[in-house]
């Protein structure tokens, strides 16, 4: 059988992953004011943070519609013989009850509840397609990534609330909060929600450093595969998380770059690992 593996483009794998293994992407559009652009084609992170800066507002985003779902997967469905997506959590937006609409229509397209966001999205992705290489049937393949959602460690360190809450993704009390002691606050993925899992104070970087290792400390990760993503690279911290990851042992370390989606909510100097759970 003759599988497309499918994303919403806020997945974050790495360019040359996606060409690799021929991974199909649904792209988010996101609003410049009244300017409407597709996000992995024509418009970057730098993009919305030069448009937050210069005219005060955070860029908007747009959901895809049951139609353009649906006309994506016939699509796919013409050169395939099945579809599995792997959709934005659930939680968080309406993409993944659109996808699930249109997939109604179209036989052989199964739609994934990723429960994440970003890279964790990307991890599921990767997941399948080791499983189709390992010539798994597709229903076994449906079952485990299901399963596998639930266990996907995915969590970020925000330099600032204040695109969070632009975004109405946290409270006013919350950044206040956070400007006043200097907090950089740690936001994970729990049912597939975000919520402010623990606080840190210092420099972004130094905080950096102590996220990664109460992570990794209260996850045990399955050693098999780890992002670091990121809408910005911070240095120092980057380059030593990258090392502590080596040390630890994981099979395949992958960085990436935050989408524009992504980064239009969590602003920039935000760095989140991504793991499966052991």
């Amino acid at each position: 059988m003759k599988i497309a593996i499918s994303c919403d483009s806020t997945c974050d794998i790495p360019k040359a992953l996606i060409e690799k293994y021929n991974i199909h992407l649904m792209p988010i559009t996101i609003l410049l004011g009244s300017e409407e652009r597709k996000d992995g084609i024509d418009v970057s992170p730098q993009d919305v943070f030069d448009y937050a800066e210069k005219s005060g507002e955070l860029a908007r985003t747009s959901a895809v519609n049951v139609y353009e779902y649906l006309e994506y997967f016939k699509k796919l469905r013409e050169n395939y013989d099945a579809v599995i997506h792997f959709s934005l959590s659930f939680g968080i937006s309406s993409t993944g009850n659109n996808a699930l609409s249109a997939s109604h229509d179209v036989d052989n397209v199964y739609i994934i509840d990723t429960k994440s966001l970003s890279s964790g999205s990307g991890l599921l992705a990767l997941s399948c397609v080791d499983k189709i290489q390992e010539g798994k049937d597709i229903d076994t393949i449906v079952n485990e990534l299901n399963a596998e959602a639930d266990k996907v460690q995915a969590s970020f360190l925000v330099d600032t609330l204040k695109f969070l809450y632009k975004g109405g993704r946290c409270s006013s009390i919350a950044l206040l909060g956070a400007n006043l002691l200097k907090i950089k606050p740690r936001i994970s993925l729990v049912n597939g929600k975000m919520e402010m899992t623990k606080k840190y104070r210092g420099s972004i970087s130094d905080a950096l450093i102590k996220y990664f290792e109460d992570i990794v400390k209260e996850v045990e990760p399955n050693k098999r595969r780890v992002f670091v993503t990121y809408s910005s690279p911070v240095e120092p911290a980057r380059t030593i998380i990258l090392d502590k990851l080596k040390k630890i042992g994981f099979e395949e370390i992958l960085e990436s770059s935050a989408c524009a989606t992504i980064s239009t909510h969590c602003g920039p100097k935000t760095l989140g690992i991504l793991y499966i759970a052991k």
